[in-house]
């Protein structure tokens, strides 16, 4: 932060000191004119610096939500996958698995989602994970089929368990700090630039105006709202989840 300060305050200071500059050579004339070289340059770069910036601050959400639905569906089919391969397993750990996964995928569609809003999980989803793999893996085997099987189940289980831990990263996940503060500060000087500038336009002259704020104040207000992967216009819903308990239902119902 204290680079950045000493950033800004050197090239204030480059300005200041090419003003005085320049003031102090013949034939250089005042540029008081609103419509003026000066006015107009820095308007062009306070528009293209407000431009960029709003341009990350919409990318980088935009980006993070499609990574992380794209991330349920991959944790959603590997409990499908994890789902078809426990019926291979000995004994009865067949439906305890199967019993198993579909609680945990219950319990992240319907108890768990409305936390990410907020960026958080519930321990409870890796604690049902570190138990499921735990039992798992305790299972004793009696031929080659049934320990394929239970190979197969641990695979499933853990790109479960990489799929959540990304879920995690991603609910947590927000655009780089100041991002939100530089998109207000250059959008309100992109607003009051044309009267720092010494225009005074009146009457309908004001109209482009209002309607630029306008317009600025919802893309500025935006970059907020969608700033994290399951809350907001872009939020993720648990709609791989639940479409996960359907798939449940029908191996269920057609083994």
């Amino acid at each position: 932060m204290v680079a950045y300060t000493l950033s800004i305050l050197a090239a204030m200071g480059a300005v200041a000191l090419m003003a005085l500059v320049f003031r102090r050579v013949k034939g250089a004339g005042e540029d008081r004119d609103p419509s003026g070289p000066s006015a107009a340059h820095a308007g062009a770069m306070l528009s293209a610096m407000f431009l960029l910036v709003f341009a990350i601050a919409i990318i980088v959400p935009w980006t993070t939500a499609d990574a992380a639905r794209l991330n349920t569906h991959a944790e959603s089919q590997a409990s499908v996958d994890a789902y078809w391969a426990a019926s291979g397993l000995p004994g009865s750990a067949p439906d305890e698995v199967r019993r198993s996964l579909r609680d945990y995928v219950a319990f992240v569609a319907k108890d768990e989602w409305p936390l990410m809003a907020g960026g958080h999980m519930h321990p409870v989803g890796d604690e049902r994970m570190d138990d499921l793999r735990a039992r798992v893996n305790a299972l004793q085997t009696h031929d080659n089929e049934e320990e394929d099987a239970k190979a197969s189940v641990l695979e499933h289980i853990s790109a479960i368990s990489t799929a959540r831990a990304q879920r995690t990263a991603d609910a947590a996940a927000t655009p780089p700090d100041g991002l939100l503060l530089l998109t207000i500060l250059t959008g309100v000087l992109v607003i009051v630039f044309p009267f720092l500038a010494g225009a005074r336009p009146r009457g309908l002259a004001l109209l482009p105006l209002v309607a630029t704020a306008a317009l600025i104040g919802f893309g500025t207000y935006l970059t907020w709202d969608i700033s994290r992967a399951f809350d907001g216009p872009l939020a993720v819903g648990p709609e791989a989840f639940r479409e996960a308990l359907q798939e449940f239902t029908r191996i269920g119902g057609g083994m």
